[in-house]
């Protein structure tokens, strides 16, 4: 936090009404000064009047220390001058008095009035006093010098303290507004940071997903068929060493196409953050799933997988020993490549799930081209009871990561038992 404000707010420790210690002080030898001006005028005062000298000092005392409390009533103290102004006393106050009026935060109207007042008064006065003076032969001047002098005292006694106040108010009073500014400004920028990092970490969450999500498509697929084979190529070692043998190089095969595929995606985030510690700068997390998802594909092809790929991801499931059926519907045709690498990636783990948790259940893969949009269904019957179970582990995020993939298509994705005790994985995605 900035010194504005509440660190403004803080500093007040004075007492009474004063805001520091530092301003009563000033006030208090303000009015100690002025005390002692309308006391020493209170000697010509007392004789002028006839009443005893004591009583004309100690009034002149008591009305200059009125000043004490210039802060707090500014008005009782410009009334207060005005009132003694005929004794010819309180230049001091008067003066500090108009300045402080002028200066503070009351209506215009108000200080124009007690400041007229107070010019009225000087001007009465000192017209007076000089017209005495002259009849009395102190002065031998013209006639002219009477109202000239009234006019000249009453404008300098009254103009000056009346404009600097204005002033000092108008800044103190920018000032204030300047510091509460800054404050709201703080305050918004603390906001805005505060929603920075909140989009940001939601930024990175989403990504973490999204690679997550990549990784999981990218290897859990082949994995799961290395499995299948071995468990296939364990059952078959001793009986068909022929079929063992095509079994173990299916193995092989796919254990390198996994291999590849991973060895893509990890090249691409080293590289990621080899140029970012070239640059000096850090990659914001969203490269990283850009590049996370751009590896992702298969590694002969860099637009990544496409529905013209499906029949040989059947094929590859049937090579493990699932029986499978592909039906097509309507025309193929192009659709954009998000569109079809989603398209395939939601058949690929559906296919995945049959062999992790159906293993031996003949399976239906349909795939519908529409006028605006295409549909595809995994349904698988029943697993049988006597077909040997690989054991493969599920971390529960293939059906979320389907899904996360179709929704941010705008497509629709509904999975669930069928009535036969089955599984059906099914999916909508537009076209455009």
């Amino acid at each position: 936090m900035t010194a504005t404000g509440e660190g403004h707010v803080t500093a007040r420790g004075g007492p009474w009404w004063w805001a520091r210690r530092r301003s009563a002080v000033f006030d208090v030898s303000l009015a100690v000064v002025s005390a002692l001006e309308c006391g020493a005028e209170g000697f010509p005062f007392a004789r002028d009047a006839g009443i005893p000298v004591a009583a004309g000092v100690v009034f002149g005392l008591l009305a200059g220390s009125v000043l004490l409390v210039r802060r707090r009533w500014p008005i009782a103290v410009v009334l207060v001058s005005i009132a003694i102004t005929p004794a010819q006393m309180g230049l001091v106050m008067g003066v500090v008095g108009l300045y402080t009026l002028a200066a503070s935060e009351l209506p215009r109207r108000i200080i124009g009035s007690l400041a007229g007042m107070s010019l009225v008064g000087t001007l009465i006065v000192t017209f007076v006093r000089t017209r005495q003076d002259m009849v009395r032969g102190d002065l031998d001047l013209g006639d002219w010098f009477v109202p000239f002098a009234a006019i000249t005292m009453s404008l300098g006694f009254t103009a000056p303290p009346v404009l600097l106040g204005l002033y000092v108010g108008a800044r103190r009073r920018l000032m204030e507004s300047l510091r509460e500014r800054a404050d709201s400004l703080e305050r918004e920028l603390q906001l805005l940071a505060e929603r920075a990092e909140e989009r940001a970490e939601w930024a990175r969450n989403e990504e973490r997903t999204r690679i997550a999500r990549e990784m999981h498509d990218v290897v859990a697929h082949r994995v799961s068929l290395m499995v299948v084979h071995a468990a296939a190529l364990q059952a078959v070692a001793r009986k068909d060493p022929e079929k063992a043998v095509r079994n173990a190089a299916l193995v092989g095969d796919m254990g390198r196409q996994a291999l590849t595929e991973l060895r893509e995606m990890l090249g691409v985030l080293r590289s990621g953050g080899s140029e970012r510690r070239e640059r000096a700068a850090p990659v914001p997390l969203a490269a990283v799933g850009v590049a996370a998802a751009a590896a992702a594909s298969r590694a002969a092809d860099d637009e990544g997988p496409c529905l013209a790929e499906i029949e040989e991801l059947v094929g590859q499931s049937a090579a493990a020993g699932m029986v499978v059926d592909l039906s097509v519907e309507g025309e193929a045709r192009s659709y954009p490549p998000e569109v079809e690498q989603t398209a395939y990636r939601v058949v690929q783990e559906a296919l995945t799930n049959v062999h992790k948790h159906a293993a031996g259940a003949k399976t239906y893969v349909r795939l519908a081209h529409r006028v605006s949009e295409i549909a595809m269904q995994v349904e698988n019957e029943p697993p049988e009871a006597a077909a040997s179970s690989a054991r493969l582990p599920s971390g529960g995020n293939g059906l979320v990561g389907m899904k996360e993939r179709v929704a941010a298509l705008g497509g629709v994705f509904v999975s669930g038992p069928t009535d036969a005790g089955g599984f059906r994985v099914s999916a909508v995605i537009p076209a455009a």
